[in-house]
């Protein structure tokens, strides 16, 4: 198995040396880069604003590591009085270890839908939302939020910006490495992938298993041609969990 890695920057690396580590090949071929956002520089007074027992949603690790870097160097505080919450358990810890604080996330489901499920998430009237994020992004929680009481307020902490490759070079080398898995672990990556590879080379791409982190992803790659048995979803979305399950699938291939 060689395994076409296109999660970004320091999380995608890292899971290629992790992979490496175990004997399994891979190419790190990221689409986007991941640079500071343009409206970092309102977010202590974004914070400031919100009222005690408001609440604070990180949607990503690198939403934290922006913020967390922006109110270091403004000498701003993470609240003590804000509830926060995260996408998942990785971006909890790293938003928890920077701002030492306590913060909310969905054990089983690490999805805009888990957090949702939360019980402080139930009844959002009256609440103020500061939603920490990328450039785009899914609007589903914006949009339930909204339907359960909430004011929302959007702060773009980071930019995902495309990288420009040669189709027909990466191509004719991902399949000379042997790649037959690609790991995806957003919408926006799927889409990028599927419009990246020439019409005359989706067979083989559709041909590859994909391995990804969420029912909704895997919905929509069997909507562009990849067939179920071809896909695997991983439990979680953090690195290690993702090596599990690649080395899992390695072991029953």
């Amino acid at each position: 198995m060689a395994v076409l890695i296109t999660r970004p920057d320091q999380a995608g690396k890292q899971l290629a040396e992790m992979l490496n580590k175990v004997g399994i090949a891979n190419i790190h071929l990221p689409f986007f880069s991941i640079s500071a956002g343009r409206e970092l520089n309102q977010l202590p007074n974004k914070i400031s604003q919100l009222k005690s027992g408001d609440y604070i949603f990180c949607v990503s690790k690198s939403a934290v590591k922006f913020a967390v870097e922006t109110l270091l160097a403004t000498g701003f505080q993470w609240r003590e009085d804000i509830e926060y919450f995260a996408v998942g358990q990785g971006t909890a810890e790293y938003l928890a270890s920077h701002g030492e604080i306590a913060v909310h996330y969905p054990f089983q489901q690490e999805n805009s839908e888990g957090v949702l499920n939360l019980p402080l998430m139930q009844d959002l009237t009256d609440k103020n939302i500061l939603i920490l994020r990328g450039n785009g992004g899914r609007e589903h929680f914006l949009e339930q939020a909204k339907v359960r009481g909430a004011t929302i307020n959007v702060l773009e902490c980071y930019q995902r910006l495309p990288i420009d490759y040669n189709n027909d070079e990466q191509i004719d080398l991902w399949k000379r490495a042997g790649i037959n898995c690609v790991l995806v672990t957003s919408a926006e990556i799927l889409h990028s992938l599927v419009d990246f590879v020439p019409v005359r080379e989706q067979t083989w791409l559709k041909g590859c298993q994909l391995v990804t982190i969420s029912r909704r992803i895997a919905n929509l790659a069997l909507a562009v041609g990849w067939q179920k048995e071809n896909i695997i979803i991983a439990p979680k979305a953090d690195n290690a969990t993702l090596v599990e399950t690649l080395a899992s699938r390695l072991l029953t291939s």
